[in-house]
Formats: C-alpha cells, sequence, structure tokens
C-alpha cells in the first residue's frame, strides 16, 4: 500500500543502521472490493510489479444452507502480460450471491488478497402486496406505484396475493393500503416474522376506514393501536396547512438523515396514546405527532407509515429521503458505499475484522466507531472488518476502491533482495551420526579413565569411529545387492501396517475420483467415531497390485469396464479364500431393481462375478450382524436407496439363539456385499471435509447421508472383527461358569 508515511518509515531505519529489505520474488496481489454492474459481480485484482501472463483462483466463502463456511464459488482470473489490473465477472443467482461473506485469492494468505462483502453486494427479495391488485387503473395512483420505482434497481421484487408471496419466503413484506386479511394470511404473515421478516405497512383510505387495530388488544401485525378516523388537511381533526416532519431522534434508525423542508403530510391515522407510543415512535411530524412506528415480534419486526406509500396524503413518496429511509430499514441496499452525508449521526459496531493474514475474527467488544469515521482509510483505530448496524452491514477492506498501490520508493543505496524459497536439505543423517559419534566418544573416555581399556584398543577404537564418521547413512556393506533380490512396493508395505480401505480402478476418471473421495470419507468417520485409524484409500490395478493388505475393496460396477485377467481372477479368488471382502456397487438403484436385469451395470456386473467363488447370496435378513456391528440399522442407504444389498446366505439349519432375537451366525464374514445405492459418492468428501455430492433434499437427504456413513462404519467393523457381535450370545452361559 501507498500511504505517506512509508517513505518517511523507510528513512527512519535507514538513519538507525543499515537497512536490508527483502521482496518476494513473485508480484504482490490484492483484491478490490466486489460490485455490482449489469447484473453480474465484479472482482478487481491488482497486482505489483506487472509482469507476464498469469493465472490465479479466486474463490468466494459464505455459508451454506446448514450454516456452514464453505467455498460458494471459484473461478479463474487472468492477467494479461503486462498488466497490473484484470477484472472477473461472475453471475451468480441471487440467493448465492446473497450468501457470499468474502471473495479471496488462493493461496494468498494477507489481509489485501481477500476483499469482504457487505449489504452492497446483497439484492433483498421485497414481496409487494396491496388491497385491488387486480384493479385497473392510473398507474400512478396506484400505492405501489412509487415503491416500486424506489426498489427496482437495488431489489428483487414479487407481487401477487399474501398467500402466494410468503412462501416464496421473501426477506420484506410490503403492505400497501391492507386493511383485513383472511385468518389463515394473518397467521401465516405472523410466523413470518416471528422468525426474522420485516413486514412494512403504509396507510391509506382503506385502513382509516377500517376497523383494524383499533380494538382493546393490540393488533400483533401493528405496532401502535390506532384511533378510529384520520387526520388530514380541512376535516374534522384538521391542521391549517399540511405539515412538515421532525429532525429524527438519535434513537431512530432515520437519525442523520436530512430532512428537506418541501416533504409535507396532509393526511394520516392516527396512533392510539399509550406508554409505549413514545419508545415505538422513529419518525414524526413537526407537532409530534407519529409518522413513522415500530415495534419487535419474534426475531422480525413490524414497521407502519402512518400514511400513504402513493402520493395521495404526503409528498413523501416523491423525495430522494423515501428512499433513503427504506435503506435504514434494509430493504433495499445500493450498489455502492454511503457517503459521508448518509453516514453522519450513526454509530457502527464492530462485527468480524480482518486480521493481517487474512482471516476473519470475532471483533469481541470493541467500541463502535461513528458512521463519518467509515468513509476514512483503515488504520489502528478503524481496522479492515464489517462493522454493523442494526441490521445493516458495510466492510471496510484493506483495499479499498481507491487504495493506491505502488512499488516501494526505498531510500539511495538499499537495494531489494528478492526472497525466493529456499529448498530444504535433510540432516537428520549427520544429526544422528553425530549424536553415536558423541556417544561412543562418551563410553571410550569412561573406559579407559577407569583403566579398563588399554591405550592400544583405545586408539584403534578412536581411528573406527573417524574412518566411519563420513558416512552420514550408517555403515554401507561393499557389494551391491544382487539383481534378482525380491522388491516390495512400498505402498503395499504401508497398507499392511494399517488399516487401508481400496477400491477398484475402473477406467473412468470421474468414477475412480469419486471412489477415492468416497473411501477417504468414510476412513474419516471410522477414525472420528472408533479406535481404528486407516490409513489414506488406494487404487487398486487388479492385474499387478497385490490384494492381500487390504481388508475391504470397493468395486464400482460400470457397463464398459474390461474384464480381470485369468491371473487376476486367480489372486481375487485367494483374497476372498484368505477373508478379504468386496462391496460391488452398480450405483444404479435410481434406475432399477437388483436382479431385474434392467441396467448394463447388473449385467455387468453378472459378467465380473461370474469366474469368482462366490457363495449363494441374500439379501441381508434383519438378524444379520451387519445391522448391528456398530450401528442398529435396518436399511442401508447410500447416495439411492431403497435396493437389497445382498450378502451370504446363512446356512438352511440356522437356528435362532437362545434367549435372542438372532440366529446363530458366527461362523466367518460375508465375503462378498453386492447392492447399487451408490456409497461412495454419499461418503464423498473434499478436500476441507466437506460433502461432495448431494444426497436427497433437506434434512432428510442429511439423514440419508448419515445412514450410509452408518452402514460404512457396520461393514469395516464386520470385516476387521468378524462376527463378534454374534459371538455375544454366550456371554451369558460364560458368565454362569465364570460364576461356579
Amino acid at each position: 500500500l501507498d500511504t505517506p508515511d512509508r517513505a518517511a518509515l523507510a528513512r527512519a531505519f535507514a538513519e538507525r543502521g543499515g537497512l536490508r529489505v527483502l521482496e518476494p520474488s513473485t508480484p504482490r496481489l490484492a483484491l478490490r472490493p466486489a460490485r455490482i454492474a449489469d447484473g453480474l459481480v465484479r472482482v478487481t485484482a491488482e497486482r505489483r510489479p506487472a509482469g507476464g501472463a498469469q493465472e490465479v483462483m479466486v474463490s468466494g466463502f459464505g455459508p451454506d444452507p446448514a450454516g456452514v463456511e464453505r467455498e460458494l464459488v471459484s473461478a479463474t482470473l487472468g492477467f494479461d502480460a503486462g498488466a497490473e489490473s484484470a477484472t472477473l465477472e461472475l453471475s451468480l443467482p441471487p440467493e448465492l450471491r446473497n450468501r457470499v461473506q468474502r471473495f479471496e485469492i488462493a493461496g494468498q494468505r494477507s489481509a489485501g488478497a481477500v476483499t469482504l462483502a457487505d449489504d452492497s453486494l446483497k439484492r433483498r427479495k421485497v414481496a409487494l402486496v396491496e388491497a385491488d391488485a387486480g384493479r385497473e387503473g392510473l398507474e400512478l395512483l396506484s400505492p405501489l406505484h412509487y415503491l416500486r420505482e424506489a426498489l427496482i434497481p437495488t431489489a428483487e421484487l414479487i407481487e401477487g396475493p399474501l398467500g402466494e408471496v410468503v412462501p416464496a419466503s421473501p426477506d420484506v413484506v410490503v403492505l400497501a393500503d391492507v386493511a383485513s386479511l383472511a385468518p389463515g394470511d394473518e397467521e401465516a404473515l405472523a410466523a413470518w416474522v416471528a422468525q426474522g421478516g420485516l413486514l412494512l405497512r403504509f396507510a391509506g383510505p382503506k385502513l382509516a376506514a377500517s376497523d383494524v387495530g383499533r380494538g382493546a388488544a393490540e393488533d400483533p401485525l401493528l405496532p401502535v393501536r390506532l384511533r378510529a378516523g384520520g387526520r388530514t388537511v380541512g376535516g374534522a381533526m384538521s391542521w391549517g396547512e399540511p405539515r412538515a416532519l421532525a429532525p429524527f431522534p438519535d434513537s431512530s434508525p432515520f437519525y442523520g438523515l436530512d430532512v428537506p423542508e418541501d416533504v409535507t403530510v396532509t393526511a394520516q391515522v392516527l396512533a392510539e396514546p399509550g406508554p409505549e407510543l413514545t419508545a415505538r415512535t422513529i419518525a414524526a411530524l413537526a407537532d409530534g405527532t407519529p409518522l413513522v412506528t415500530r415495534k419487535p415480534l419474534g426475531d422480525g419486526q413490524v414497521v407502519l407509515f402512518h400514511s400513504s406509500a402513493n402520493a395521495e396524503w404526503s409528498s413523501l413518496p416523491l423525495s430522494g429521503l423515501f428512499v433513503q429511509m427504506l435503506e435504514r430499514l434494509a430493504i433495499s441496499t445500493r450498489a455502492g458505499t454511503p457517503d459521508r452525508g448518509e453516514l453522519a449521526g450513526t454509530t457502527w459496531l464492530p462485527d468480524h475484522l480482518l486480521d493481517g493474514f487474512g482471516a476473519l475474527e470475532e471483533a469481541g467488544d470493541r467500541p463502535g466507531v461513528p458512521g463519518e469515521v467509515l468513509m476514512e482509510p483503515p488504520g489502528p483505530a478503524l481496522p479492515p472488518g464489517l462493522y454493523r448496524a442494526e441490521s445493516r452491514l458495510i466492510a471496510v477492506n484493506a483495499v479499498g476502491p481507491d487504495t493506491k498501490l505502488a512499488a516501494a520508493d526505498w531510500p539511495p543505496g538499499v537495494t531489494p533482495e528478492w526472497q525466493g524459497v529456499r529448498a530444504e536439505r535433510d540432516l537428520s543423517g549427520w544429526l544422528f551420526l553425530a549424536a553415536l559419534t558423541a556417544l561412543g566418544a562418551d563410553i571410550l573416555a569412561s573406559l579407559m579413565l577407569t583403566g579398563r581399556l588399554a591405550r592400544g584398543a583405545t586408539a584403534v577404537l578412536f581411528a573406527a569411529l573417524v574412518v566411519l564418521a563420513p558416512l552420514p547413512e550408517g555403515a554401507r556393506a561393499q557389494t551391491a545387492p544382487a539383481d534378482d533380490a525380491p522388491t516390495v512396493d512400498p505402498a503395499t508395505i504401508a497398507a499392511a501396517a494399517n488399516v487401508t480401505l481400496a477400491y477398484v480402478r475402473t477406467g473412468d476418471s470421474e468414477i475412480d475420483a469419486v471412489s477415492q473421495a468416497g473411501l477417504r470419507g468414510l476412513s474419516d468417520q471410522v477414525w472420528m467415531r472408533s479406535s481404528v485409524e486407516p490409513s489414506p484409500p488406494i487404487g487398486l490395478n487388479l492385474e499387478t497390485d497385490e490384494l492381500a493388505s487390504y481388508p475391504l475393496i470397493y468395486w464400482p460396477v460400470t457397463a464398459t469396464q474390461a474384464l480381470p485377467s485369468d491371473a487376476a481372477y486367480s489372486r481375487l479368488n485367494a483374497y476372498l479364500r484368505a477373508g478379504g471382502m468386496i462391496l460391488f456397487d452398480t450405483r444404479d438403484a435410481d434406475v432399477a431393481g437388483f436382479g431385474s436385469g434392467a441396467t448394463a451395470e447388473g449385467n455387468r456386473l453378472r459378467e465380473i462375478a461370474r469366474p469368482l467363488d462366490v457363495p449363494p447370496l441374500e439379501p441381508v435378513p434383519g438378524d444379520h450382524v451387519l445391522t448391528r456391528t456398530f450401528y442398529l440399522l435396518t436399511e442401508f442407504p447410500g447416495r439411492f436407496a431403497g435396493r437389497d444389498v445382498w450378502v451370504e446366505a446363512a446356512p438352511a439349519d440356522a437356528e435362532l439363539a437362545e434367549g435372542m432375537p438372532f440366529r446363530n451366525l458366527n461362523d466367518g464374514v460375508t465375503p462378498v456385499v453386492i447392492g447399487g445405492n451408490d456409497w461412495a459418492a454419499a461418503w464423498a468428501v473434499d478436500d476441507n471435509g466437506m460433502p461432495l455430492l448431494p444426497v436427497g433434499r433437506g434434512y432428510a437427504g442429511e439423514r440419508q447421508r448419515e445412514l450410509a456413513y452408518r452402514f460404512g462404519v457396520n461393514l469395516v467393523m464386520h470385516v476387521l472383527t468378524g462376527n463378534y457381535k454374534s459371538d455375544q450370545v454366550h456371554v451369558p452361559a460364560l458368565l454362569e461358569r465364570l460364576g461356579q
């Protein structure tokens, strides 16, 4: 950053001694604040100095529907050769754009490589409802006309009957001169507000002539009780002339806005006096009559403009103040930062602050800052971060839209040194040798001082140490190993030393990637939920890889994968006879039932399994040990659900264990499990541990993913421990014998 104090700081360092400057060998990168233009999100990146063509990855982060932060969007931004800036344009749906909280450059850990998103990037969904939506008439007389004009540039508008717009989950519902509501609509609207919605109501002739809000009990959908009739110029409760607005009090969200002298009110509905009226009034006329009132309702709020939404009762909708008041109520957002005048008189509390490495941290109990200060460059008194005032949010970024970036101008005599990345050098061998040498010298000295070692022997041993000292890798045999010495694949050794899940490579890169991600996700779940600590999964080539080291092999079946060779089938049969397990997954449960022959994958599975020593199969019975190895399960879904899962059939003479609801089936583990529920897709996670592929919808989908994880854990426990759950039927007999 080019700041006025940077040159002075460099001179101060140079005057107090030698100044050594280390600069990175790559250009420094920064992000300007994201902006909306022509419906696109534009993110501009800067670099200094300019160099050749360069591409960087820009990612947007924010909460997913479950509230967990994750990467929502990413795209490549390219610098042309010699260019100092480049702009990325993103077309995002409103729902996704409203979730983005920050953009950052991948691989950069600095505050300048992060730009925070605030209300200027959001586009709220506003529902407009009027009493006579189907009535034909002059457009300028419509209660919603001026609201449309004020909100169209900055909000997504939906119009229709109340019963249709509330299910669309808007951020704001506007009722323009709507008096009575249907009982069902009233209850649904109150529930929506209580969940955090904003209900904005405008008065008008219909509300003034109705009995709404005039009963003894307070209407939940009005902020105050209303008087019968209204107040108009020339009426029974008349003014001599139209009334102007009073300055906004400091407790009002409109505080600091300038009130034009030509904004007047000629008619309004009156609020019934009461102890709560003063606290709920956020705007009033010059004579103190409430003009705008507000009250909380659950997590939301209800706001009433006591005048009309069109120019029939007031000139307010014709003024710029009307738009500013809507902005203060967080109904609309502007595509830019508010100016100093709009921020005057407001106080903003730090919500989250950005540290020097580009990480967001909670602000804690830091004091608020005046709105005027938000227009200043960030510094110690105004650290970069997100600042909040009620429901409004403003971002202060380390690099703003007008921040100047320039190469440093160092004092004469100072030459920057390029800070390159030095290769690491492994010194472990030398350090180990030094430790052995010191130990040997200590032993020799001890023996010599105690007289247990002759001087001649001491000299010989010392000479041996000197000769061995140049060998950091230890003493080596002088003869090379024979060429025909057997070699073992390091991956096989690692798999044999740890629990490692494996999958069969199909030749389809997309399916293999899902298998890898799925077994990684399952391994993580096994590690978190049990004492088993699996190693990263391995992809197998059935023609060349050793199988014996892997307790469970996941085999996704595709319609086009090649059949194994005879040698591979021999290894597969030996693997199954030795106690290994293969999980065949045709991944077609969404289109066919198992055994129907309706899918190409099912037909291919028959061809693959024909040369294998597969025992007779049956759908998993309710008393199979797989249903209770770790979790109690009655179904085994993956990304899909509803298909039977097939295992080795139980012996025909199996009987119920005494006193137990299941048969005594403790003779071995099923060598194969066959299904089509696409389990790897349900288990799959990305590098951050987040689900990679969707499963179902909403809570039901996440519940299905959880059951898929539980099935995988049961499967791993079954293959590792055998039918130990079935062995529990003998516990009562063993305890009885111990008692005797």
